[in-house]
């Protein structure tokens, strides 16, 4: 090989490259279902889910059991932190589902659920659990 060919193959070898696209893979999704109203377990659940968005996990968040107290605005006084969280999540792009039978069981109404929270059914839960590179939790 001559000294140019070997000089010009690495030059051309890097324009080819910097001319090709670069994917960056995406991070997993997270799928939290969160289902106790316990004050210290429920604000952990949250905050963990907010750290993981930050670090750019999109996050499926489903109130479930107990959890769903948590969601209603007759229940503030109990839950000021959490909904505080709450909130913050779905501002950012969280999706927040709400368990309709948990609802039922602890008295929960829909005319009651804080803005931007969307009652279950098994598409909307299918759809975020069954998602490709989805991680779960239950907290």
């Amino acid at each position: 090989m001559s000294f140019a060919s070997r000089l010009l193959l690495p030059i051309a070898l890097i324009v080819a490259a910097a001319g090709m696209p670069v994917f960056a893979a995406e991070p997993p999704s997270l799928f939290l279902n969160l289902t106790t109203d316990n004050s210290q377990r429920s604000e952990t659940g949250l905050i963990f889910a907010r750290d993981q968005m930050a670090r750019g996990h999109a996050l499926t968040l489903l109130l479930n059991d107990q959890a769903v107290r948590m969601g209603s605005s007759t229940n503030l006084r109990n839950f000021v932190n959490q909904q505080k969280l709450l909130r913050e999540l779905m501002g950012k792009g969280a999706v927040v589902l709400v368990c309709r039978v948990c609802m039922r069981h602890y008295g929960v109404t829909e005319a009651s659920l804080m803005q931007g929270m969307q009652l279950d059914d098994p598409q909307r839960v299918g759809e975020a659990l069954f998602r490709d590179n989805t991680r779960t939790l239950t907290w």
